[in-house]
């Protein structure tokens, strides 16, 4: 009866311990080290998301919204520079992608590496479309959509408060 108990605490503690010593890893491309690299998955509750984002980051993010066309601050940004998740900071997508779609989102034709983001099916709003998730923290950052420019042929449609914005020196 006393072992029982004893086996039964430490698993009860093992659960309750924090999971960092065995975090899942994922690989991913780092645009500043230009090289693929391994980085451990950003996990954190509810609480701890709240506390680190704004509220409309929070809400796009971690509730699946979208902000209302028009009124982000990166869909109509022109510099040269890196857009990274707002949740974690992994790179996503590069200027040289970026395009004017004419939706009032910031459109890409690709990501920085398919390895940067998750893709999921996404049953809202009475059709099926593709969510875009950050690979490193699945944050919901858009949908990608089929009627984009070549070379891809694809829209990604990012919320700007899923995602910051890094201005990379053209010279």
């Amino acid at each position: 009866m006393r072992r029982t108990a004893l086996i039964l605490g430490l698993l009860a503690a093992m659960l309750a311990a924090p999971h960092s010593a065995h975090a899942e890893e994922v690989r991913i491309y780092s645009v500043q080290q230009g090289k693929y690299v391994m980085s451990e998955k950003v996990v954190k509750s509810l609480e701890e998301w709240k506390a680190l984002l704004t509220p409309e980051a929070y809400h796009v993010l971690r509730e699946k919204g979208t902000e209302r066309a028009y009124s982000g601050k990166l869909w109509n940004e022109h510099r040269h520079g890196i857009y990274r998740c707002a949740a974690c900071g992994l790179d996503l997508f590069s200027s040289t992608s970026k395009y004017e779609s004419g939706t009032g989102w910031p459109s890409f034709y690709e990501p920085v590496a398919a390895e940067n983001i998750a893709t999921a099916p996404d049953k809202g709003l009475f059709t099926t479309r593709t969510e875009v998730l950050c690979r490193r923290c699945g944050s919901h950052l858009g949908h990608v959509f089929s009627d984009g420019p070549e070379p891809t042929g694809e829209r990604y449609c990012m919320n700007s408060a899923a995602l910051t914005f890094v201005e990379i020196d053209n010279k």
